[in-house]
C-alpha cells in the first residue's frame, strides 16, 4: 500500500499540490500573455486578467473545498483522541471555525479579483491569511497540548517554527503594503499589474516624522526656501523595491501554509471517515417508518 492510500493522507497532500497547480498555472498562463511581470508578481495578480482569472477561480474553488475537508478530518481526530480535555474541546472548535473562515476568504479571493471589487479581495485576503495564521497558531497550541501523549514533540517543534515564519512573513508583508499604500507611489496602485524598477516616491508617514526637523532647521536658518531644499534632497523610497518584498513576503506566507498542512500527512495516516445512511423504509412512498438495517461504507473507498 501506498503511503497516499493509508487513510486519509491523500487529503493534504491532494490540498497543497492542487492549490500550488492553481498558481502555477496562472502563473504560466499569465506571463505568456504578458498580463504581469514574470518577477514576484502578488499571486492575485496571476488570476486578474482573462483567461488566467477563470483557471485561477475555478482551481481555488476547489482548493477551498480541499481545504475545507481537511480541516474538518483534522477536528474530527482531534476531538476523537481528546474527547475529555476541557481546554482541547476549545481549541479543536475555535480552530474548526477558524479554518472554515479561511477556506470562505480563499473562494473570496478567486471569485472577485482586485481589479474588479477591490474591497471584497481585500476582505477575502484578510480572512484567507489572518484567519489562516490564526488556525495555524491553534493548531499549533493543540499540538503543545498533545505532545508526548498523543505525538512527539518532533511534530510540535515543526509546526511551531512555521507559525513563526508564517508571522515574519505576514508582518514584512503588512509593513511593505502599509508604507507603500500610505505614500506618493503613483494612483491607481489597485490596477497596477506592471512596475517599474524606477518607481520612488516618499511615504507619507516619513514626510509626517520628517516635519519636526524640517520645521527646526527652517527655524535654525530662518529661510523657507533652505528648508524645502533639504526637503528636497531626502532619498525617496523605491517603490518596487517595496513592492517586491511584498511580493515575496505573501508567497512566503503562502509556502507556510503549504509546509503546515503537510504536517498532516502522518497524522491523517491514522484515521478513516466511514459515512451513515439511515433508511426509514424500503421504499420513498409515503409510508410508515419500518426498521432498517442500515448500510454503512468508507467515505472513501482504500482501493483509490
Amino acid at each position: 500500500m501506498w503511503w497516499f492510500q493509508q487513510g486519509l493522507s491523500f487529503l493534504p497532500s491532494a490540498l497543497v499540490i492542487w492549490t500550488s497547480a492553481a498558481f502555477i498555472f496562472s502563473y504560466i498562463t499569465a506571463v505568456t500573455l504578458h498580463h504581469i511581470d514574470p518577477a514576484l508578481p502578488y499571486i492575485s495578480d496571476t488570476g486578474t486578467v482573462a483567461p488566467e482569472k477563470c483557471l485561477f477561480g475555478a482551481m481555488l474553488n476547489i482548493a477551498a473545498v480541499l481545504c475545507i475537508a481537511t480541516i474538518y478530518v483534522r477536528y474530527k481526530q482531534v476531538h476523537a483522541l481528546s474527547p475529555e480535555e476541557n481546554v482541547i474541546i476549545k481549541l479543536n472548535k475555535a480552530g474548526l471555525v477558524l479554518g472554515i473562515l479561511s477556506c470562505l476568504g480563499l473562494s473570496i479571493v478567486a471569485n472577485f479579483q482586485k481589479t474588479t471589487l477591490f474591497a471584497a479581495h481585500v476582505s477575502g485576503a484578510v480572512l484567507t491569511f489572518g484567519m489562516g495564521s490564526l488556525y495555524m497558531f491553534v493548531q499549533t497550541i493543540l499540538s503543545y497540548q498533545m505532545q508526548p501523549k498523543i505525538h512527539g514533540k518532533q511534530v510540535f517543534w515543526i509546526r511551531l517554527l512555521l507559525v513563526i515564519w508564517c508571522g515574519v512573513s505576514a508582518l514584512s508583508m503588512l509593513t511593505c503594503s502599509s508604507v507603500l499604500h500610505s505614500g506618493n507611489f503613483g494612483t491607481d496602485l489597485e490596477q497596477k499589474l506592471h512596475w517599474n524598477p524606477e518607481d520612488k516616491g516618499l511615504c507619507r508617514t516619513f514626510h509626517i516624522l520628517l516635519s519636526p526637523v524640517i520645521c527646526r532647521y527652517c527655524q535654525n536658518m530662518k529661510s523657507i526656501a533652505m528648508a524645502e531644499e533639504f526637503s528636497e534632497k531626502l532619498t525617496p523610497l523605491n517603490g518596487y523595491v517595496l513592492h517586491m518584498i511584498t511580493t515575496a513576503a505573501e508567497w512566503s506566507m503562502s509556502f507556510s501554509f503549504f509546509g503546515f498542512f503537510l504536517t498532516y500527512i502522518r497524522d491523517f495516516q491514522k484515521i478513516s471517515l466511514r459515512v451513515e445512511a439511515n433508511l426509514h423504509g424500503l421504499t420513498l412512498y409515503d409510508t410508515a417508518p419500518c426498521p432498517i438495517n442500515n448500510e454503512r461504507t468508507r467515505l472513501l473507498s482504500r482501493d483509490i
